[in-house]
């Protein structure tokens, strides 16, 4: 019950076509009982009249043309059912993929670091697909079938009271086939929907990892891999169709136990003279009709358990709570921003237990640039994640300005701080709108001029359409250099007051690592930086450079003070020049 009212609740935007459908569903209806009464009379005509009467002549005319009149209504009344339903059932898909699209938007980085992409897009699309047999097939369905049901019914009993009686026996036989195919096939279409969100989850990780397939030469183990995933959809879709193999088969006999109780008692009756055979004929014609949404119920029951199925996954994922939110009262961080971070006695972990960050405190003052460095692991890119707040402190707080980034909108706070990654992610598009992304409103001249801050100009201009070219998915047609030029690009045209670079020159040549580092150093000036490199040559003009070790600060100051102090920002720096020293030596004897 409570899957079914999540999906009425979507149904009651649509409340207008659903009302004409329901209209257009009852004159469906009405013709279709009409015409059972029409043969009934032609049949009545036949026993009591001669054709050479003008009377039975114009009455045969009549009844053609009222048939014909029926045909006409009933396909006029199909339209509106069929396409107004329709219109109501893919506006509810339409409605519940904004919403889990909206709610994903909303969801914290902890959730995505748990989940498969493809098993989120089979939720957004093959799930909530689900919606639309519901709202345009099983609920319209059902109706039109109940309708016909009470109508053919009604007519029967005012024919022959007993008869009709007598037919009903098969029903008890189909509702208890319609139970217990509510128990068994409503969860191997839940597993159904699982198996396939299991085969677009791994396809999607081969499609966007082919490069590392075929460098390991894995084509033929990750062939096998995907055939398993195909075999196990397959197989659950199997067991579902085994189900409705027995279920459809099932009522279709029960159905037909109907027609055989008329023609042994009704065809009694006939020769008794009891029953009519116009009467008969009509009986047999408004069975058929009787047994029909019987039959078709059936199959609305399938639809429902397989809709129901896909909305109990979506509102699941509907019901997963943001760890990261907007509290009650929380206030714009207000502008202009000036940039000073204070980190203040912090703590954080991913999961309980197992803490990455133990009561660090550290001061950034506005325009300042602190490198955070250390070994692998230690939190650096976690601490910088903490200050756009992509995750919530575990206690302590993290302030701006001397506001608690807690107590400020999660918009206004990301508004003021820009990001560039070492794992560059550019969408599907022209290079000017990747760095559009950084601020929609901006005009052509400001697109050029970040792209110049960026060192990015001169090579879009070699590319075959300049700003208009398209870079493929995740920008597979530049390098890693250009790419990196094109995010930084993108944070000149947002011009925050406040910049993280996380690692953003690691993977790139020498050549390249100087132009970013050019972009970089325009970029900047006047702003509260946070730079997280592993390279230590590249942060040793920072105002400040923090060492980090263990769960929080091993050792902060300037590159000269943590030199002369001898500790591990001075073996660090050590190891790093002895390998530098050694590979120019391979160089040189090379």
């Amino acid at each position: 019950m409570k899957t079914i009212v999540f999906v009425a609740s979507y149904a009651r935007n649509y409340i207008k076509p659903m009302v004409i459908a329901v209209m257009a569903m009852l004159g469906l209806v009405s013709v279709q009982l009409l015409a059972p009464a029409i043969v009934r009379q032609l049949v009545a005509l036949v026993q009591t009249e001669v054709w050479t009467d003008p009377a039975a002549q114009s009455a045969v005319v009549n009844l053609a043309l009222a048939l014909l009149g029926i045909y006409v209504f009933r396909s006029v009344f199909r339209f509106f059912a069929n396409y107004m339903s329709h219109y109501a059932g893919w506006g509810v898909v339409a409605d519940a993929r904004r919403d889990i699209y909206h709610h994903l938007q909303k969801l914290s980085l902890g959730f995505y670091e748990e989940q498969q992409t493809g098993q989120l897009m089979s939720r957004m699309i093959n799930d909530s697909e689900m919606f639309e047999r519901l709202i345009s097939h099983a609920i319209p369905d059902t109706l039109v079938n109940i309708l016909m049901l009470i109508g053919v019914a009604a007519v029967l009993l005012s024919m022959n009271g007993p008869l009709m009686v007598l037919t009903l026996i098969p029903v008890p036989m189909i509702l208890l086939a319609m139970r217990g195919f509510n128990r068994y096939v409503r969860p191997a279409f839940r597993e159904r929907q699982e198996e396939l969100a299991n085969l677009n989850a791994t396809l999607n990780d081969n499609l966007s990892g082919i490069r590392e397939i075929k460098a390991f030469t894995r084509e033929e183990v990750e062939a096998v891999r995907i055939s398993s995933r195909i075999d196990q959809y397959r197989d659950s879709m199997l067991k579902v169709l085994r189900y409705l193999a027995v279920f459809g088969p099932s009522v279709e006999f029960a159905s037909s136990l109907g027609t055989v109780i008329v023609i042994y008692f009704g065809g009694r009756l006939a020769f008794q003279q009891v029953l009519p055979l116009e009467d008969l004929v009509a009986f047999f014609l408004y069975l058929e009709l009787f047994y029909q949404p019987v039959r078709a119920l059936s199959q609305v029951w399938e639809q429902v358990q397989e809709a129901l199925a896909g909305a109990d996954r979506v509102s699941e994922l509907l019901e997963v709570e943001p760890d990261v939110v907007d509290e009650p009262g929380a206030h714009d961080l207000p502008e202009p921003v000036q940039g000073h971070i204070s980190i203040d006695r912090v703590s954080f972990s991913y999961k309980v237990g197992n803490p990455v960050l133990e009561d660090m405190s550290l001061e950034i003052p506005a325009s300042s640039m602190v490198a955070l460095v250390g070994p692998t692991g230690v939190g650096k890119t976690t601490t910088a994640g903490l200050v756009p707040r992509f995750y919530d402190v575990t206690s302590g707080a993290v302030r701006i300005d001397g506001h608690d980034v807690r107590k400020v909108t999660a918009a206004s706070l990301r508004k003021n701080i820009s990001v560039v990654l070492q794992d560059v992610f550019l969408f599907h598009g022209t290079v000017r709108d990747n760095i559009l992304f950084g601020r929609p409103d901006a005009n052509e001249q400001e697109v050029i001029e970040a792209a110049k801050v960026a060192n990015a100009h001169q090579f879009i201009m070699e590319l075959p359409d300049g700003y208009d070219t398209f870079i493929g998915e995740r920008g597979v047609r530049l390098s890693g250099g250009q790419k990196q030029r094109l995010s930084i690009a993108r944070a000149v045209l947002k011009d925050a007051p406040i910049l993280i670079l996380d690692e953003a020159t690691s993977s790139v040549d020498t050549e390249t690592e100087l132009l970013i580092q050019q972009a970089l150093e325009r970029l900047i000036k006047g702003r509260t930086t946070i730079v997280i490199a592993h390279r230590l040559s590249t942060v040793a003009r920072a105002d400040n450079i923090v060492v980090m070790e263990g769960n929080g600060i091993r050792e902060q100051g300037r590159h000269e003070e943590l030199l002369r102090k001898r500790g591990l920002y001075h073996s660090l720096w050590n190891v790093q020049n002895r390998n530098l020293a050694q590979l120019d030596g391979l160089a040189v004897a090379s």
